[in-house]
């Protein structure tokens, strides 16, 4: 299972590459009349709980562009369920409404298949890839487990005993990632207790809470709480130190031969006019380009992977069928 995160990252890697003589379209305009004001009555689905990865990416581009009068009055809701696909679903419904869009990403990609969804990705309208972003292994503030080395001693000696939690379900991941570093360690990952949550707002309480013994998401899902000491980060899996968190070394750097990348994206209905699939594009493209955005990379210790409209179609086309052929040779789609 170790190549599933290499296939991603290698995927990944292809188009941004691609992506590298230009990030789709560059608008100027506002986009809402001859006027190029603001555009108004855009409306972003979240399809997971309040307070994850999904949720924080949204609400993140949501007050930039009002901040910045790239849209004014843009919704933000939550839809949760079934992994993520009960906003697909409902996306998919919308056909030809071009005032919605749906964040998304990786994990809605593996739920499609493992929850049985009969609303795929790839009915939808593929606007932006926005960004990329490594995972963390974490511990609340009192577990004993100090360093990564100590958890996985502990979790290799009673691998059913130590349950993890993740912010998506089977297929998605943070159930990716925990199966491939048990892989890694050398852990049989049909032994990992894997408990799924309905995104990073219902994982956190089970880590503080500690009914898992370890927890793993987004670096960007617990950035808060491990500045109040809350949590403790014992790894991440990028290649590199992420910034966020500098002390924190990489499962590489501590031993573990894993790297494993997430990402985002936005996607809009089936059957949207050129139009609107376009004002879409062009304010996501205007949001990419400000001051703030970059801030928010930072401060959540994101990756910038912007693609938009084909190139981001391309990328989730091969997403959708690496994503499909690994659940099928795992017995999970």
């Amino acid at each position: 299972m170790k190549s599933v995160a290499r296939a991603f990252l290698g995927v990944a890697a292809a188009v941004t590459l691609a992506a590298a003589g230009g990030c789709g379209a560059t608008a100027d305009k506002g986009g809402d009349g001859a006027d190029g004001g603001p555009v108004a009555g855009l409306r972003l689905m979240v399809p997971n709980s309040p307070g994850g990865g999904y949720d924080t990416t949204a609400r993140s581009i949501a007050k930039i562009m009002e901040d910045d009068r790239i849209a004014s009055g843009v919704e933000v809701f939550n839809l949760s369920g079934a992994g993520g696909t009960v906003g697909l679903q409902r996306t998919v419904n919308e056909k030809g409404n071009g005032k919605l869009a749906m964040q998304m990403g990786l994990g809605v990609v593996g739920a499609s298949y493992t929850q049985k969804s009969p609303a795929k990705l790839t009915e939808t309208t593929p606007l932006a890839k926005v960004i990329e972003e490594p995972g963390a292994i974490v511990v609340a503030k009192d577990s004993p487990y100090q360093t990564i080395t100590d958890l996985v001693t502990a979790w290799k000696a009673d691998p059913r005993k130590l349950a993890v939690g993740g912010g998506s379900s089977p297929g998605g991941p943070d159930h990716l990632l925990p199966m491939q570093l048990a892989q890694a360690v050398g852990i049989d990952a049909r032994q990992v207790s894997y408990v799924s949550y309905d995104g990073g707002g219902e994982l956190l309480p089970a880590v503080l809470g500690g009914k898992i013994a370890f927890g793993a998401s987004g670096v960007g899902e617990f950035l808060d709480q491990v500045e109040a000491g809350q949590v403790r980060v014992l790894a991440v899996t990028s290649e590199k130190r992420i910034d966020a968190v500098s002390a924190v070394p990489t499962l590489k750097e501590s031993g573990v031969d894993l790297v494993f990348t997430n990402w985002r994206g936005i996607v809009a209905p089936p059957g949207i006019s050129d139009t609107d699939k376009q004002t879409w594009i062009d304010v996501l493209t205007r949001m990419h380009g400000t001051d703030a955005w970059k801030a928010e990379l930072a401060k959540h210790g994101w990756t910038d992977a912007f693609v938009t409209g084909d190139q981001f179609a391309t990328f989730l086309t091969a997403q959708d069928k690496a994503v499909a052929d690994i659940l099928t040779g795992l017995g999970l789609a």
